[in-house]
């Protein structure tokens, strides 16, 4: 099958591309699961952005953006990125709802809400489902495109280019080897103009509000291929996953409260009631989030106890029902009426800053492979990512992917004679035997992650989190080449070459910097000022 751009993913970040591209040419689009699964389909709060239109009497201003976006960043983010993501904001905005993306206001005026590390109301949103309002509107206008075909419960186990095949010394992209989940069949996907937008890696990490689909494919699958990976040791914590032992299923264990209900007036306490994020930071619960998920981790470490409490009981009887209407709901379905007790939380592995090294345009350094989105590290959350600025980052790169590269390889222009491809090669073909072995190591590599690789490490739970995976990679290994490949044994071979890359950048960065806080390295060094890059040869 051939097209002239081929996208893996299908939220924000990809759509933002393939919509577009269809004006040019072909453009196929994989999801590995169904199309409404994605991370952008997922998230709560909205998207931040600074409306030239808007009559702003508060002072906000794009400028204003640019020093939260810094602030939060810790001394990473690429100034020069930052200013061109957030200077894009009218557009995107215009963008969205030229899809038919539905945002809240009051009048004829935006409703913008506030959310932590940011300076203003700025935040625009779909009540308390922004991301399923913009996945939904999105995925609409993608099924009416003639020119797109949205492809799924397709899988893509690797990508093809030019080094794999030993064909050139100059590596280039040439397309996937992909998995047809319903019918187990490999197929050969050819395209020299490929985009990865499959979202992060959350389910590396035992606790996490991402969605089973975010095992982290699309940094694994640029890994294998010999693309540049840059700062993997950031990954962020959100401080309010919604907490109750007893919730049955991955969705309730998953279920987010978002930082839009501390940014109307929420209030973190611990089982005494103080609001002991003060003592932190004086911006208390609406400090960023990496400050907030430690001042929760050493609360809970301190006391002893199982969660914190997000407080929004002092607010006027219906304002969450009205304000917050999802998360209201998902409440009382576990039996917790939010305006008349406080709300049981505690961090959860959230979203991956880094991924496949880019410029701002996307741009891999693998000749005709972009990354847009979670996967990609543009160089604009630094340390730790902004709230609210993600959603904002891939429909900017995805806009920005096109145009670089219709510039380099428009599609009367092909990026390069292609060679032949071969047939995808497999060792064994029988059925596995033991799923059940392949559950127990996907167990056993979360639970791994989460008490070594978490909020807080130290150098010897890195190394022994390292030690452990090299064990785990080679019985992955064995499955992959064993059995017959099957969507459980891909996903796991991807979680732990991921985990792999996190525990490594985590030992290189000697220091405590954002999203990276190390017992060993209490203090932010100048040195490493800088980011952690790793390829494999």
């Amino acid at each position: 099958m051939t097209a002239d751009f081929l996208v893996v993913g299908a939220g924000i970040a990809g759509l933002s591309f393939a919509l577009r591209a269809a004006k040019y040419g072909s453009v196929i689009v994989l999801a590995k699961g169904r199309a409404e699964e994605s991370n952008t389909a997922w998230a709560q709060g909205g998207i931040a952005s600074v409306l030239e239109k808007e009559l702003r009497d508060d002072g906000d201003s794009e400028e204003s953006h640019v020093a939260d976006t810094m602030d939060a960043g810790a001394g990473l983010c690429d100034e020069a990125v930052v200013r061109r993501i957030v200077g894009e904001g009218d557009e995107t905005i215009e963008d969205l709802l030229g899809y038919g993306v539905h945002f809240d206001k009051d009048g004829e005026r935006f409703l913008l809400g506030k959310e932590g590390g940011h300076s203003y109301r700025r935040i625009l949103h779909a009540r308390d489902t922004t991301g399923r309002e913009v996945a939904r509107a999105m995925l609409e206008a993608a099924r009416r495109e003639p020119n797109l075909r949205l492809m799924e419960n397709h899988f893509v186990i690797d990508l093809i280019t030019t080094a794999k095949l030993d064909a050139v010394s100059d590596d280039r992209i040439l397309g996937a080897y992909v998995l047809e989940r319903e019918t187990g069949e490999v197929k050969v996907f050819k395209s020299d103009r490929v985009v990865l937008a499959a979202g992060g890696c959350g389910k590396v990490y035992l606790y996490t509000t991402n969605p089973d689909s975010a095992t982290g494919d699309g940094v694994a699958l640029g890994w294998r291929a010999g693309a540049l990976i840059a700062n993997m040791e950031f990954i962020q914590f959100h401080p309010t996953c919604f907490y109750n032992p007893a919730a049955v299923g991955p969705e309730a264990r998953s279920f987010l409260v978002s930082e839009a209900v501390r940014g109307e007036g929420g209030i973190l306490r611990n089982g005494k009631g103080e609001d002991f994020t003060k003592k932190i930071d004086q911006r208390g619960s609406l400090a960023p989030r990496d400050i907030v998920a430690r001042a929760i981790d050493r609360e809970l470490k301190k006391t002893g106890a199982a969660c914190v409490y997000l407080d929004v009981t002092h607010k006027p009887r219906g304002f969450m029902k009205e304000r917050f209407p999802y998360i209201y709901e998902r409440l009382l379905q576990f039996g917790l009426d939010c305006e008349l007790s406080p709300i049981p939380v505690v961090p959860a592995a959230h979203y991956q800053c880094g991924g496949l090294k880019t410029d701002v345009n996307g741009k891999t350094t693998i000749r005709g492979l972009y990354a847009v989105g979670e996967v990609g590290c543009t160089g604009l959350h630094g340390a730790n990512r902004l709230a609210s600025n993600s959603l904002l980052e891939g429909n900017v790169v995805g806009r920005l992917a096109l145009e670089e590269m219709m510039r380099l390889y428009p599609p009367s222009k092909p990026v390069m004679d292609a060679p032949p491809i071969p047939e995808w090669v497999h060792g064994d073909v029988a059925e596995p035997d033991e799923l059940v072995v392949i559950y127990h190591n996907w167990d056993e590599l979360r639970r791994l992650m989460w008490d070594y690789v978490s909020i807080v490490r130290t150098n010897n739970r890195l190394r022994r989190a390292a030690a452990r995976l090299r064990n785990l990679k080679k019985e992955v290994r064995e499955f992959y080449w064993g059995h017959r490949v099957n969507a459980d044994i891909l996903e796991l071979r991807n979680l732990v070459a991921v985990a792999g890359l996190i525990v490594e950048c985590g030992l290189r960065r000697r220091e405590s910097r954002g999203l990276h806080y190390t017992l060993d390295h209490l203090e932010t060094d100048e040195r490493f000022a800088k980011d952690t890059l790793l390829r494999k040869f």
